[in-house]
């Protein structure tokens, strides 16, 4: 076992003092115990803040809703799975459901936020955050690249029309803070689907957005 994850190792670039926290974010619930879910609680936790920090000094001159555009291209499902799969992690994982399970990729994007965490519990935010940027190194670059993304209102209204269904509906749920330094809570309903998300911003405009977009991740999910 030890040899065996000891080859992912030289793949993310991180050796653990803890090869025990290695093995945990590589074993699946259904396996048992002690497994990832944990692990990749926090780990989805340090990913997001390694992306953010990425972009903001990667793209000086983006305003908020396009940083957020971009980070949510870089963290959603799909693309934690093929990063999973370029490291080949399918096949350091245990699970007990069967080996197909262990190309599904909600399991292997569960469980490369896990190894984040494992990283982060290991070694700390810096050694965390160059395993990040060490895997994610060409999906960053490729967003670095990119041009604008559509943003998420109309990429969750496309989503929407294609399935048969109408616009979502935004509706305001509170306004706090100062008038100067506003924090604006928005509700974003799909009523067809009984799905509702809501976040805050500094603006209505970037709120829906960020609604929006949490929204989307679900649907997508």
């Amino acid at each position: 076992m030890a040899a065996r994850n000891a080859a992912l190792e030289r793949r993310i670039g991180y050796r653990f003092r803890e090869p025990a926290l290695l093995a945990q974010a590589l074993t699946h619930r259904s396996f048992g115990s002690p497994h990832n879910e944990r692990l990749e609680f926090l780990g989805d936790a340090v990913l997001g803040c390694v992306i953010a920090s990425e972009l903001y000094v990667r793209f000086a001159s983006l305003p908020e809703g396009e940083l957020h555009e971009r980070r949510i291209a870089l963290v959603r499902q799909s693309a934690l799975a093929d990063i999973a799969k370029s490291l080949g992690l399918s096949e350091f994982l245990q699970v007990g459901v069967g080996e197909e399970a262990k190309r599904l990729p909600s399991v292997l994007a569960d469980s490369l936020e896990a190894l984040y965490g494992a990283v982060l519990l290991d070694g700390g935010y810096e050694e965390a955050k160059k395993v990040v940027t060490r895997t994610f190194g060409e999906e960053l670059d490729r967003i670095a690249a990119a041009k604008p993304l559509k943003n998420a209102k109309s990429r969750l209204q496309e989503h929407l029309h294609a399935r048969g269904l109408p616009p979502p509906k935004y509706g305001l749920l509170s306004t706090k803070g100062r008038p100067h330094q506003p924090v604006i809570e928005i509700e974003c309903v799909v009523e067809p689907l009984g799905l509702r998300m809501s976040a805050s911003g500094g603006s209505r405009q970037s709120a829906e957005q960020q609604a929006a977009a949490n929204l989307l991740k679900l649907l997508e999910g």
